[in-house]
């Protein structure tokens, strides 16, 4: 009987799998990133938004162009369109949809 109640200490003693629903923390950014990864998103959006502006303008010239005896040109340029604006949206809503999706 003395056996049991020792060995009953030690396992009382032992570590135990912390509760599953600690493993589910929200994100924290690491020691030093807080100012500097908001930072980092804002300049890839910068670059986005003004690339996809630019990618506005050539659709638009390759329209222009294409108008007479370039069809091909200008179909390109009305597909290369939404490819663009299809970018742009994913690119603007990326802040608020993977947060979202996150916690």
């Amino acid at each position: 009987m003395h056996l049991l109640s020792t060995l009953n200490d030690v396992v009382a003693l032992a570590p135990t799998a912390p509760d599953p629903k600690s493993w589910d923390q929200d994100p924290e950014s690491p020691p030093g990133m807080e100012t500097i990864m908001p930072q980092w998103v804002g300049w890839a959006k910068y670059f986005a938004i003004g690339g996809g502006i630019l990618g506005i303008i050539a659709c638009g010239i390759m329209m222009m162009v294409g108008r007479r005896n370039r069809s091909h040109l200008a179909a390109e340029g009305a597909n290369g369109l939404l490819w663009v604006l299809g970018g742009l949206s994913v690119v603007t809503l990326a802040a608020g949809v993977v947060p979202s999706i996150v916690t």
